[in-house]
C-alpha cells in the first residue's frame, strides 16, 4: 500500500535526473547484467528488480532499484523506469537522491544501471536521437539549428552546450567533451558543435535562447524557461582549447548551471514521488523503521478518529439536553389569552345596532303609487289661473 505525505516533490540539491532511449533490443537485460555485476563486485549495497513490473500483463513498464554509498559514506537510492518497447527503441528515466547534496564528482547513477561502453546504445536523447555521450554537430540551416535545439532543452531533462570549433580540430579536438567532464555531468549534457564558418548562421539561431556563441568558445543554453539565477554572459565562455586538454573554464559554467535551482523537468515529479513513495529495496533497519512510522501514522488517525467521535457524541448529548430543557418550557407556558367578547348589553353593541338601523332606512328606496305619482304624500298644487 502506497503510503504518501508528499504533494509535490520540490526541487533539491540532492536529486540527480536525467533520461534517455535506448535504440537496442535488450535494455532490460543490459540493466540486469550491470546490476548483478556491480552488486557482485560490491559497488553496489544492494539491488533487485520490482516484482510484476514488466510481464506482459503486469504493467506497461519494468522498475529497478538501487543503492550504493558514495565516497564511502553517503547513501545514494536510485530507480530507473524503463518502458515497454516502442518503434525505436525503449524510453527510460532515471532518478537518484543522496543524503546531501550531490557532488559531481561521485559516480553517474547511469553506470549503475547501464554498462559503461562506448558502443552501448542506451545513451540517446528521445526528441532528437542525440547521444548524450557524443558531440553532434549542427544543421546548415539556422531553422533546422532552432528546430533542434529547441526540442533539445524542451523539458528541461537534458543541459546543452553550443562549441564553435574555431579552426578544424586534429583526430583530438573531434571527440566529445563528455569524458572529460565530471561523471556526474557525463549523462546529463548534450554537446552540440558549431563548424568554423557557421558561427554567423548559428549566432543568428541563438537569438532566441537570448545567447550568443563566442568565436572559439561555448555557450550553455538556457532550459525553457530560463532557471532563476541564469544570466547569458556568465554562462558563456570565451576559449575553449579542443585539443585533449580538460576544459576547465566550460566545465566551472557547466557545474554552476546544474548547481541552480530550477524547476523539475517535465515528468520529473512523478519520477521523485515514486522514488520517495514507492521505494522497496530496503536494508531490516529500514524496514523496522517504515513500520514504526506506520504504526505511528495509524495511532495517530486512531487517535483522531476517536477524538473526533468523542466530541460528536458530547455534542449530540448537549443537543438532546437542549431539546428536553426546550421542550419542558414549552409545557409550562400558559395559553396566549384571547381578547374578551364584548358582551350583548355593553354601548359599544347598542351603538353598533343604532347606526346599522339608521344605515338601513337610509338606503331603503322610496315606495311608488298605481298611477305613478309618489306615495306618503299630498297631490301637487293646481297652478293657479293667469
Amino acid at each position: 500500500m502506497r503510503i504518501s505525505t508528499s504533494v509535490r516533490p520540490a526541487p533539491s540539491p540532492s536529486l540527480w535526473l536525467t533520461r534517455g532511449r535506448h535504440v537496442g533490443s535488450d535494455a532490460p537485460d543490459a540493466v540486469r547484467t550491470t546490476l548483478r555485476r556491480l552488486q557482485d563486485t560490491e559497488v553496489l549495497d544492494d539491488q533487485h528488480e520490482l516484482p510484476g513490473s514488466g510481464g506482459e500483463d503486469d504493467g506497461p513498464e519494468r522498475i529497478f532499484e538501487a543503492r550504493w554509498r558514495a565516497a564511502g559514506t553517503v547513501t545514494v537510492r536510485a530507480r530507473l523506469t524503463l518502458a515497454r518497447p516502442a518503434e525505436g527503441g525503449q524510453d527510460w528515466v532515471l532518478v537518484a537522491e543522496a543524503e546531501r547534496p550531490w557532488n559531481e564528482e561521485w559516480p553517474s547513477p547511469a553506470t549503475m544501471f547501464w554498462p559503461d561502453e562506448p558502443d552501448s546504445p542506451w545513451d540517446h536523447e528521445p526528441a532528437t536521437g542525440l547521444r548524450l555521450r557524443g558531440a553532434a554537430h549542427l544543421p546548415t540551416e539556422d531553422k533546422e539549428i532552432r528546430r533542434l535545439l529547441r526540442g533539445c532543452v524542451r523539458g528541461g531533462w537534458s543541459i546543452n552546450v553550443v562549441v564553435h570549433e574555431a579552426m578544424t580540430p586534429d583526430e583530438a579536438g573531434r571527440r566529445p567533451l563528455g569524458p572529460l567532464l565530471p561523471p556526474g555531468l557525463r549523462h546529463r549534457v548534450l554537446e552540440h558543435r558549431a563548424a568554423p564558418e557557421q558561427l554567423r548562421i548559428v549566432n543568428r539561431a541563438l537569438r532566441a535562447f537570448g545567447v550568443q556563441l563566442p568565436r572559439g568558445g561555448a555557450v550553455v543554453l538556457p532550459t525553457d524557461p530560463a532557471p532563476p539565477g541564469f544570466d547569458a554572459d556568465g554562462f558563456s565562455v570565451r576559449t575553449v582549447f579542443l585539443d585533449g586538454s580538460r576544459p576547465a573554464e566550460l566545465i566551472d559554467a557547466l557545474s554552476r548551471f546544474a548547481a541552480l535551482p530550477p524547476p523539475l523537468p517535465d515528468g520529473g515529479d512523478e519520477a521523485v514521488r515514486a522514488l520517495r513513495d514507492d521505494w522497496e529495496l530496503m536494508t531490516l533497519e529500514e524496514q523496522l523503521d517504515h513500520e514504526r512510522r506506520l504504526v505511528a501514522m495509524y495511532a495517530e488517525a486512531l487517535e483522531a478518529m476517536t477524538k473526533s467521535r468523542d466530541l460528536y457524541r458530547e455534542a449530540a448529548e448537549r443537543a438532546h439536553e437542549a431539546l428536553t430543557v426546550f421542550r419542558e418550557s414549552a409545557d409550562d407556558v400558559p395559553a396566549r389569552p384571547q381578547p374578551p367578547e364584548p358582551s350583548p348589553g355593553s354601548p359599544f353593541q347598542q351603538l353598533t345596532r343604532r347606526f346599522e338601523r339608521l344605515k338601513g332606512r337610509a338606503l331603503r328606496p322610496a315606495a311608488t303609487g298605481g298611477d305613478g305619482g309618489t306615495s306618503g304624500g299630498e297631490d301637487p298644487p293646481e297652478p293657479a289661473d293667469g
